[in-house]
């Protein structure tokens, strides 16, 4: 069975490579922050949306190509906020700022559908504590960085500079990066994916 990436992420594709797994890539083209804002006006939690979206990533391409389709999305939640993309390198400094000395969850959700329907969804949330930034420490990270860190939900890249911001982290690596892969690989196996 052909495995469908339903996300243009190059580091959930990277993840699939590396553990030797096949897969195609159908980036959902969908409305996140849409979605995103239905869920917070209907008074979903922060772990909840990342699912929603995850399984609206799997349905939105399940629904026009056959096979397994992986949805996968992230959500950070600082406080009872739920925090999205920073639009400019300005809101990334306060972004940054306001995180400082805060400990904040990403909350990695992931979906299966096959042939339309959806047949599993899970989430996994890692606890980020961020150390105390001073503002030159800030000003430094963002221009090492560079605009490419506007892409990142948090304005970190875990497996690059970013680390640098955090004191502690508690959860799976891979569930920061955005695809909670033990439990994935768990589930394909289940299903005859991928070999036992």
């Amino acid at each position: 069975m052909t495995l469908i990436l339903a996300s243009g992420s190059a580091s959930r594709a990277t993840l699939l490579t590396n553990a030797c797994i096949a897969f195609s890539k159908i980036p959902a083209d969908l409305d996140e922050d849409a979605i995103k804002d239905d869920c917070l006006a209907r008074g979903f939690a922060p772990k909840a949306i990342a699912l929603r979206l995850a399984e609206a990533k799997a349905q939105h391409v399940a629904s026009t190509n056959s096979g397994l389709v992986l949805g996968a999305d992230q959500v950070l939640q600082l406080g009872n906020d739920v925090i999205s993309k920073s639009p400019s390198m300005d809101a990334a400094h306060d972004l940054l700022k306001r995180m400082s000395g805060q400990t904040h969850y990403l909350h990695s959700g992931i979906a299966l559908c096959e042939n339309g329907h959806l047949i599993w969804s899970q989430v996994e949330t890692a606890e980020m504590s961020v150390r105390h930034l001073s503002d030159d420490f800030i000003h430094r990270y963002l221009a090492q960085s560079g605009e490419r860190i506007l892409t990142t939900v948090g304005n970190y890249m875990l497996e690059g500079a970013g680390i640098h911001l955090f004191d502690a982290i508690r959860g799976d690596y891979f569930t920061v990066l955005g695809l909670p892969i033990l439990p994935l690989l768990a589930k394909l196996r289940q299903l005859d994916v991928i070999q036992h």
